[in-house]
């Protein structure tokens, strides 16, 4: 092997993939055309055959240094570089998609929140017109614990926190997904969970105000509650939108139509995850301390809530 001649023939590629490496580590790899793309991966392979080729030849430690250098820096553009942009990405879904796509599909979210409001309306009423109705709705423990004992079911929750915790973001993630998959039977089961949730709420907040506990439940309720509603009304507007494609299809074949709604539906499914997960830590430590003063609950639960609703109404502002 005629190491001079070899070492001419194959520079020209190693300062080419230089060079490629050097404008990657500069602007990224969004800044290569598909061409450039496909020659990085290329010229990849075939240094690092000529890395194997100097080291088996033992052809010096200086070359062998080199390449090893250039191969590194191909290895962390290549891998590392594409994980830097999925990272890159799901920081831009948060910071702009998801507030965008939440704006696209308001019309399904108020829809979503009515008939749940719809739900605690109609129980709430009827659970102080008539005493027999509360038990259709509530468990009958929770009935005996706040009319005949005068408290709270809260503190059962108190020193297992942690798995209180786990236990309510596993319960919250199942209602959402209810919810979402519910759209399958062209809304059929995402009305009723919607409907269902809003039943509860509203007869629960009609047992404890007969009971003189409504202060203390909604000092509970509201500091979780400012991201658990909110994100049980995406996953309600997630399922409508599944619905919508079965249902009415409009200008779209009934395919074409269940991906593009079924697309925005994954997107909300994609943005409310963080959002029960953080309301399960909050239910599960900060809502049933009992060192934490009702007032600043409610307080928490408020601040919450302004700041996610000034968040879904960001917008990016493109210079052109």
């Amino acid at each position: 092997m005629n190491i001079q001649r070899w070492i001419a023939r194959r520079e020209p590629n190693w300062k080419q993939l230089d060079a490629i490496l050097q404008k990657t580590q500069k602007k990224g790899l969004k800044s290569l055309q598909s061409s450039e793309i496909h020659e990085l991966a290329s010229l990849y392979r075939s240094v690092s055959a000529d890395l194997s080729r100097a080291k088996t030849h033992q052809l010096g430690t200086t070359l062998i240094r080199d390449l090893q250098q250039l191969t590194s820096r191909s290895y962390s553009q290549i891998y590392q570089g594409s994980r830097r942009q999925e990272w890159q990405g799901i920081w831009e879904f948060y910071s702009w998609r998801f507030p965008t796509i939440i704006q696209e599909t308001w019309g399904y979210i108020i829809v979503a929140t009515a008939l749940f409001l719809l739900g605690a309306l109609v129980a709430w009423w009827y659970a102080w017109q008539d005493p027999t109705f509360m038990s259709l709705i509530v468990p009958e423990y929770l009935i005996v614990k706040v009319r005949d004992e005068h408290k709270l079911w809260m503190g059962s929750i108190l020193g297992v926190e942690p798995l209180a915790s786990s236990n309510i973001m596993i319960n919250n993630i199942s209602v959402a997904f209810t919810a979402i998959g519910g759209g399958i039977t062209v809304g059929i089961v995402t009305i009723y969970i919607l409907l269902f949730n809003g039943l509860l709420i509203g007869a629960i907040g009609a047992l404890v105000g007969q009971n003189n506990l409504a202060y203390p439940f909604w000092a509970f309720v509201f500091p979780h509650g400012s991201l658990e509603l909110p994100a049980i009304f995406l996953a309600g507007a997630a399922g409508l939108l599944i619905a919508r494609s079965l249902l009415f299809p409009g200008q779209y074949r009934r395919i074409d139509a269940l991906k593009f709604y079924g697309f925005q539906a994954a997107q909300l499914v994609f943005g409310i995850i963080p959002m029960l997960i953080l309301a399960g830590i909050i239910e599960g430590f900060l809502s049933p301390s009992p060192l934490i003063p009702s007032v600043l609950k409610y307080l928490i639960g408020m601040i919450i809530f302004s700041l996610l609703m000034i968040y879904f109404s960001r917008q990016k502002i493109s210079i052109s």
